[in-house]
């Protein structure tokens, strides 16, 4: 049964989750850094387009295989799409080996008690059934915590858990994932409330229920450890959120079963304008840097 292998995979895969779900507000900026300018598409079909090729290309690549990635986060227009004359996800884990995961969160409400929650999501449940029509494992869910304010980080986790319950009721495995945004002050504070605060909600679940989680590199080394080690928690992977490759990696390297879940540190060096073997090439080595210290 794929869902079993897919979940094997998840639990104890030597490798990382390539974060491919830029969405409508983060793709001017990807593209731009893959090098296509926002006067190379005149709306937004054509640079969903171009974004979708992007993707495509990456996932097509002969470095990209389940070996070292063992997990992709697609936006939904990706889902929707073919990769390889596949549906995005049946491509993916039939001819890569990669399991599939859906990014459904739709943007952030404005700051209150110093977090982002969530919007809520517009026909939630049609669009888990319809994920789990397309051979999706998982879903992944961001909101961002921008203080050590423990009104806030207590609501955040509380909307995450509760939206986690509903993924799962559907079957699907949910990434939580309140970001701590790097550049803030008081990160390491934030940090202790954040995860004080998942571990009572993972303590309150079902004997068996299982999430998953995906959280900023921390302030001090393996602070997350009681989290990994959870029996409730099928993986706790890393989001780069604005540090370089080499300094997410190195930071990994030292955070003891946290593999990488990462986006713009995933696509850091490649181009549009490369051809396919130095595309491949780059590609190759950013695959190899972050697994080895997903692995490490």
């Amino acid at each position: 049964m794929a869902n079993q292998k897919q979940a094997d995979q998840m639990r104890s895969g030597k490798g990382f989750i390539a974060a491919l779900d830029q969405s409508g507000g983060s793709t001017p900026k990807a593209l731009k850094l893959y090098g296509i300018a926002e006067d190379a598409y005149a709306n937004e079909a054509e640079m969903y387009g171009l974004i979708h090729a992007m993707r495509a290309r990456i996932a097509t690549s002969p470095a990209f295989t389940g070996d070292r990635v063992i997990g992709a986060i697609l936006f939904e227009r990706t889902m929707d799409a073919d990769i390889g004359g596949l549906p995005a996800a049946d491509y993916l884990w039939t001819k890569k080996g990669v399991v599939p995961f859906l990014k459904i969160d739709q943007g952030l409400m404005d700051a209150a008690h110093g977090v982002k929650l969530m919007k809520p999501i517009k026909d939630l449940d049609a669009l888990l059934s319809r994920a789990v029509k397309k051979g999706i494992f998982g879903t992944k869910e961001r909101s961002v915590i921008d203080a050590a304010n423990a009104k806030g980080i207590a609501e955040i986790v509380a909307q995450q858990f509760d939206l986690a319950d509903r993924v799962i009721g559907h079957g699907l495995m949910p990434i939580i994932e309140p970001e701590v945004t790097i550049s803030i002050a008081d990160k390491a504070e934030a940090e202790t409330l954040l995860s004080a605060e998942i571990l009572n909600h993972l303590n309150a679940l079902p004997k068996g229920r299982q999430v998953m989680l995906k959280l900023s590199l921390p302030s001090v080394d393996n602070h997350y450890a009681p989290l990994i080690a959870h029996p409730n928690v099928m993986r706790v992977v890393a989001l780069s959120g604005g540090h370089s490759r080499d300094a997410a990696n190195a930071i990994l390297t030292r955070n003891h079963g946290m593999i990488a879940s990462f986006s713009r540190a995933l696509t850091e060096g490649l181009s549009a304008g490369q051809d396919d073997a130095t595309f491949n090439r780059v590609l190759d080595k950013t695959i190899a840097s972050i697994c080895d210290a997903s692995v490490a």
